[in-house]
């Protein structure tokens, strides 16, 4: 079914490269494979050498986990009123953060009736008091647009932060060893280091001063003789 002249061979025991068609489906037929298209809309088309059912096990499978890992978002609603109070606040905002912690979208809107309309900046600070609120979970994706007699507001989920792949967790503190107890017949095998005891400073001895051609002090001088007038 391959119908182009040249491929672009990929694959085990084969060498990468362009083959006409018709050498690769002889080495295909060689070793006991078929030659799979894998890559239609390159130029050339990318085929491999490798079991045809095998292929499309495995593609299905694949296709299966992936259907079954995705994850469908839905868009949860929250309804306001320019007179919400406290604690119906909270209790909204609660929902909210579980929705978007499941990876949910929320919509959110503040519903005038009647003479209501006039307080539009109220409701205004409603959303963007929620949106603080929700400021961990969720990002708010436009500021309150009015539409009709409502106010909207749309949260879309945060996605988790991931640590880098270098970081490494903090090691504990090791608590000290207790020395350990000697052995019979024997010393222990790690015995605990003392630490330096501090050396007294040593004596320093009188320095003596001598001085050329003087008599020591326990001796007296003798007279020189006196000279011939």
């Amino acid at each position: 079914m391959i119908r182009v002249p040249e491929i672009r061979l990929v694959g085990e025991n084969v060498e990468p490269g362009i083959y006409r068609t018709d050498e690769a489906l002889r080495m295909a037929e060689d070793q006991g494979l078929d030659l799979v298209e894998i890559s239609p809309n390159a130029a050339p088309p990318v085929c491999r050498i490798i079991d045809y059912n095998k292929f499309l096990y495995e593609k299905k499978k694949k296709e299966k986990e992936m259907k079954a890992n995705a994850h469908k978002s839905e868009v949860k609603e929250i309804r306001f009123t320019p007179n919400t109070d406290d604690h119906d606040f909270d209790f909204k905002a609660k929902h909210a953060e579980k929705f978007l912690k499941e990876g949910n979208k929320v919509k959110t809107y503040v519903q005038f009736k009647g003479r209501a309309i006039m307080f539009k900046e109220r409701g205004e600070l409603i959303l963007l008091k929620f949106a603080e609120r929700l400021a961990e979970v969720g990002a708010l994706e436009g500021m309150p647009l009015m539409e009709g007699k409502r106010m909207i507001a749309i949260f879309a989920p945060k996605s988790a932060k991931k640590k880098p792949a270098g970081e490494k967790p903090p090691k504990e503190a090791r608590e000290p060893r207790e020395p350990r107890e000697p052995r019979e017949g024997g010393e222990s095998q790690s015995q605990p280091v003392q630490p330096a005891q501090p050396q007294p400073a040593p004596a320093r001895r009188p320095i003596e001063i001598k001085y050329a051609n003087r008599p020591p002090a326990d001796k007296p001088a003798e007279d020189k003789p006196a000279g011939n007038n």
